[in-house]
This record gives C-alpha cells, sequence and structure tokens, in this order.
C-alpha cells in the first residue's frame, strides 16, 4: 500500500472517530451510545490495522484483533446485558443542554489541533495528522462524563477516553509496547465486570443511577 494512500485513508478513519465521538456528546439512548461505542471501537480497530501493515509494525496486527474483540463485542455486550438487567431504556438526562455541549466539543477540537501544532510539523509518520484527533477524541469523552447525569453514561465517556489514548499511542508512536496493551485490555475488562456489580449494587439500593439522586441523598442524610 502507497505510504500517502495509506496517510488519506488513516485520516478519513480518524474522522469517523471524530464523528462518532461527537455522536455520544448528542446521542441521549443508551442502545444508541452502545451502538456509538461499538463503531468507534471498530473504526480504531481498522485503523491501528492499517497502521501496522504500512509501519511494519506487526505487534499492531495483534492491538487490532484485540481492539475489535474488546471494544466491539465484548464491552458493549457487557454495558447491554448491564442495561437489561437494571431496566434502564429511558433517554439519558444532561448537565449542560446538548447546543451548549456542541459549542464546547467544537473549542475542544479547535484547541487540540493548535496544541498538536508543533508536534505535527516536526514528526515524520505516517499518523502524524491524526494526533489532534486523538487527542480531541479523550478530551471529548471527558467532557462526556461531566456532561452526563447517568452513571452508566459516564463509564462509557471514559472508555471513549480509553479509546482515544489508544488512538493517541498509535499516532504519536505506532501503538504501546504490546505488553502494556494487553495490560490495559485486561484491566478494562475486570473493569467492566467490577463496574457491572456496582451499579446493581447502588439501583438496588437508591433505586436509581442518576448521580444527582444520589447526591441529594447524601445530601439528605
Amino acid at each position: 500500500m502507497d505510504t500517502e494512500l495509506a496517510a488519506q485513508i488513516n485520516s478519513l478513519l480518524a474522522a469517523m472517530i471524530l464523528l462518532t465521538a461527537f455522536g455520544l456528546l448528542v446521542q441521549r439512548r443508551m442502545n444508541g451510545l452502545l451502538h456509538l461505542f461499538a463503531l468507534q471501537g471498530f473504526f480504531l480497530a481498522v485503523s491501528t490495522g492499517v497502521v501496522g501493515f504500512v509501519s511494519g509494525v506487526h505487534d499492531l496486527y495483534i492491538s487490532s484483533i484485540l481492539t475489535l474483540t474488546m471494544k466491539v463485542v465484548l464491552l458493549p455486550y457487557i454495558l447491554h446485558v448491564l442495561m437489561r438487567k437494571l431496566k434502564i431504556h429511558r433517554e439519558v438526562e444532561t448537565v449542560v443542554k446538548i447546543p451548549t455541549t456542541m459549542l464546547m466539543g467544537i473549542a475542544l477540537v479547535i484547541f487540540s489541533y493548535h496544541l498538536t501544532a508543533p508536534i505535527r510539523e516536526l514528526s515524520t509518520l505516517v499518523t502524524r495528522s491524526t494526533l489532534a484527533v486523538a487527542l480531541a477524541t479523550v478530551m471529548l469523552g471527558f467532557l462526556m462524563m461531566i456532561t452526563r447525569k447517568h452513571a452508566v453514561t459516564q463509564i462509557i465517556g471514559f472508555l471513549a477516553m480509553e479509546n482515544g489514548l489508544l488512538f493517541a499511542a498509535t499516532s504519536a508512536t505506532y501503538g504501546m509496547p504490546l505488553v502494556v496493551e494487553l495490560g490495559v485490555a485486561l484491566d478494562l475488562l475486570i473493569a467492566a465486570f467490577i463496574f457491572g456489580i456496582f451499579f446493581f449494587h447502588i439501583s438496588t439500593t437508591f433505586d436509581s443511577l442518576d448521580v444527582d439522586q444520589m447526591a441529594r441523598l447524601k445530601e439528605e442524610d
């Protein structure tokens, strides 16, 4: 594959990752959030595979398969089962209105491009143009965490942040060492099970996973 063509394909995949990050910000249905998260993981896995093919770093193939398995299949399935057990089907409430959240997201993207401009000029990697998108994806995931009231959606925001960090590692250095990625994947899987148990007990005790309602209960105590 030609290097310039690979860079264009990777840039297209980066644009799709950024688009799904904005989709997570505006989506208010729980099932829609899961589908967008899985789609973002799919684009991330394909991008990692393309970078591995062009750079000759064969560990990235394993990273791609690992991302596909974890982010597209296992984690969405675990979260889907969790939402079904907790009977979570309603629309998600936000702390900030959606148009305002979108404007904040656009500002974060502009900031990311401005911040990474010196690095892009110095880098000679095929992925240098996607570093800003990776940083923006991390920030948009964090923004999702702080603008959602429901605990499960905050976890999805956290996982979206982790997608951005993995994409940043691929963009900046052609990926983290494989042993590190395996450790992170295992940690995420264990965390998903722990979060599931944790949410189930919270829902049983407080009959809600809305963090505002839990805060009011604490104030009343």
